[in-house]
């Protein structure tokens, strides 16, 4: 599949600086341990319907698994034009609200937090107050190029009201089953979005967990603050990837900066890259410690990053982030899932001959639930009503 989605300008080769010869060798070796893991391959569900044992026992032990080939031809390539009108009508610089050409941004009538920008080949929330603490330690930030603009696009929230192809993604039966498999038949939705990693230009996310609730909980397991699905549709590698420490789901809250500390870089050697081909589906559990590093290469990483939770683990728990003041009670989790039902049908009316997804808790309830114009008008800034814990 043809790139598309590009920096605007074609900028000259960066690299880490003095820090090239030993990033070199981290990836490397790193790619061949994460290849060297038995945790990859194509979905399979047992007699039941449900996640093929031997997955789901790879899944615990790693807190990732590679699922390969989920996404067809087509729907890459509808990603692709989402994602290519989405640069185009993007804003034109940080808080802008017209596009290059002077029209509306795409999300000119939403909140301002539908875009995070950061500043090139930068971390943005290592060793910071942001997002509760959870980025002690700051990442080593390479010198971005002379051509380089003063903010790029990092991530676009709330990425459904965005692109239908996305909101087909969200409905892939397959993937829903597994959720459905690890989570329980009443699983919530937790946050969607697209993660941009420009060639040459895009930043690191420091090391943390993404949980920032129940770390104290007795009752604290593996899979209390859920996973996240990350789909490839570009492939994703060493230099511009996610890497993921092995196993570290199961060892409750990481003293990060400790372990920055001691390795005394922020390459952890126990780390692995994801290695994706493009329609590449990976799930890794929230609680494992990851981060990626500045995309120094000329490739782009585009990530659809969608995230489920267990419902007694969210259930009458105090909102975070943009909802401070919100419990979240049965009424708020079930405005929240409508989203998971309008997926379902948007994604039946694309492909009639494909077997849809029963999603429990709205069983029976499809006619209310239809993907319209006016039910997509009505996503309009959903991402506040996320569900984070």
């Amino acid at each position: 599949m043809t790139l598309k989605l590009q920096s605007l300008k074609i900028l000259p080769p960066v690299d880490y600086g003095p820090e090239e010869p030993a990033m070199i060798r981290y990836r490397e070796e790193g790619t061949q341990q994460a290849l060297a893991l038995d945790n990859r391959g194509a979905i399979r569900f047992n007699d039941e319907g449900l996640l093929d044992p031997a997955i789901l026992e790879a899944y615990s032990r790693y807190g990732f698994y590679v699922f390969e080939g989920v996404l067809n031809e087509e729907e890459l390539q509808a990603i692709e034009k989402d994602l290519v009108d989405l640069q185009d009508r993007a804003p034109v610089s940080k808080g802008a609200q017209v596009d290059h050409q002077g029209r509306p941004a795409f999300n000119a009538s939403c909140h301002p937090n539908t875009i995070l920008w950061a500043k090139p080949l930068s971390d943005k929330f290592g060793g910071s107050e942001h997002n509760y603490g959870r980025h002690p330690a700051k990442m080593y930030e390479p010198l971005p190029p002379a051509e380089a603009p003063e903010y790029v696009m990092q991530f676009v929230n709330g990425s459904l009201q965005f692109s239908e192809a996305c909101l087909l993604v969200y409905g892939h039966p397959q993937l829903l089953t597994i959720a459905e498999t690890i989570l329980g038949e009443d699983f919530t939705p937790f946050n969607e979005g697209l993660w941009i990693k420009q060639p040459m230009l895009g930043g690191s996310v420091a090391w943390h967990q993404d949980g920032v609730t129940h770390w104290d909980n007795p009752e604290l397991d593996e899979n209390t603050h859920g996973f996240n699905f990350m789909a490839q549709p570009y492939g994703c590698d060493a230099a511009n990837g996610l890497w993921v420490v092995p196993g570290s789901h199961r060892n409750g809250k990481v003293d990060i900066k400790a372990r920055v500390e001691e390795a005394g870089t922020d390459r952890l050697p126990d780390a692995v890259p994801l290695i994706c081909n493009p329609g590449d589906v990976v799930i890794c559990n929230r609680q494992a410690l990851h981060a990626s590093f500045a995309n120094t290469s000329p490739r782009l990483r585009v990530t659809l990053n969608f995230g489920f939770h267990r419902r007694r683990s969210v259930l009458d728990m105090p909102g975070k982030n943009e909802n401070p003041e919100a419990i979240y009670d049965e009424k708020y989790i079930r405005e929240r899932s409508r989203v998971i039902m309008y997926a379902i049908d948007a994604r039946q009316k694309r492909f009639p001959h494909e077997p849809p997804f029963v999603y429990k808790p709205f069983a029976g309830q499809n006619e209310a639930y239809r993907w319209t114009p006016e039910t997509k008008a009505g996503l309009v800034d959903y991402q506040l009503q996320d569900i984070r814990i």
